[in-house]
């Protein structure tokens, strides 16, 4: 059986290639893509070849085929419909961490079931809400505290919108692109442009792959302040000014990221918990405003740069570029 796929071969090089399928084993699915999501920093930094050598590994994606820097099959964010397996799970939705490929096999442990009011543009959000909803465990909001949230991408918008349904929380998030301003608000977070940043914040989630960020963060920190660092920076060093307030305002800064569940949810949620509850938290058609545009999967070697890249003047970066295969529907 043929399946065609997506491949980095070359910095900001790709192409769509013809593979055979092997024969399924009895604990895989076939899956038949709908929809495909593109993780734009870590997908950019995946084309460009700048995963560092030493992250090779941890950089792996669950599913992926080649290895860093080229050629690689890579990517995270599937929704399909299988196709063949157990009867009972014929024609059921599902969501994959699978790179971008229009007909796949996977385990049927990692194919998780979408929920019937979760669309399919919506859905392949799903490795994103998980890692959001990781961020959260680690930072545990307090009601009525003060948060901020620096950057404006899918991860810092989902981790926004989660926070702000907690009593009494003032969630604002900043970002220098002042078109964002109605995406956040639309999630019920406050926008303030990087330069009228509030101060005195004592949660603080910095998303935005920008080292500039993670110290605009020191400088806007409460007194004992937590700051989560969710970006990832690739190959890149941050120089941080540790010198000034952040021994004095015993303000602490702690990674975060999706490879393991939060220590407080360890013990209580397996990964697959944690993929069923971010799929879930998806029902929500306000989340629409993060998902396109659209791109039709041939289309996508010849476009992929334009999605990456930075916009054009005047226009929004997209925020999760949406990549349909011969069809994409709104649930069932």
């Amino acid at each position: 059986m043929k399946a065609r796929a997506f491949w980095a071969i070359a910095p900001n090089v790709a192409e769509i290639r013809e593979e055979t399928l092997p024969d399924a084993t009895p604990d895989q699915l076939l899956v038949r893509t709908l929809a495909t999501g593109i993780s734009r920093g870590t997908e950019r930094l995946v084309l460009a070849g700048r995963v560092p050598e030493g992250q090779w590994d941890a950089m792996r994606a669950p599913l992926q085929d080649g290895n860093f820097p080229f050629p690689v099959k890579y990517g995270y964010a599937a929704v399909g419909r299988v196709e063949a397996g157990p009867a009972e799970k014929i024609g059921q939705r599902v969501f994959c961490l699978h790179p971008h490929q229009d007909l796949f096999l996977a385990p049927a442990a990692m194919c998780h079931p979408v929920p019937a009011g979760v669309p399919d543009r919506r859905a392949v959000l799903a490795a994103n809400m998980e890692t959001a909803l990781n961020i959260v465990w680690d930072a545990a909001p307090l009601p009525g505290e003060r948060i901020l949230v620096i950057g404006a991408g899918v991860v810092g918008l989902l981790a926004a919108w989660l926070m702000a349904r907690i009593p009494g929380t003032i969630v604002t998030v900043i970002d220098p692109d002042a078109g964002r301003r109605s995406v956040a608000e639309q999630l019920g977070a406050r926008f303030a442009d990087p330069e009228d940043s509030p101060d005195e914040q004592e949660l603080i989630l910095h998303a935005s792959a920008n080292p500039a960020g993670l110290r605009h963060a020191l400088g806007h920190a409460a007194f004992e302040a937590r700051i989560l660092e969710a970006s990832w920076f690739g190959d890149r060093a941050v120089s941080l000014p540790l010198g000034e307030a952040f021994h004095s305002r015993r303000l602490t800064i702690r990674s975060t990221q999706v490879g393991a569940v939060a220590p407080v949810m360890r013990h209580r949620r397996s990964y697959a918990e944690r993929m069923a509850l971010a799929l879930s938290l998806l029902d929500s058609p306000v989340l629409d405003a993060l998902a396109g545009p659209v791109v039709a999967f041939d289309d996508l070697p010849a476009r992929i740069g334009e999605i990456l890249g930075p916009p054009p003047p005047g226009q929004l970066a997209p925020l999760c570029p949406i990549i349909t295969y011969d069809r994409i529907t709104d649930a069932s």
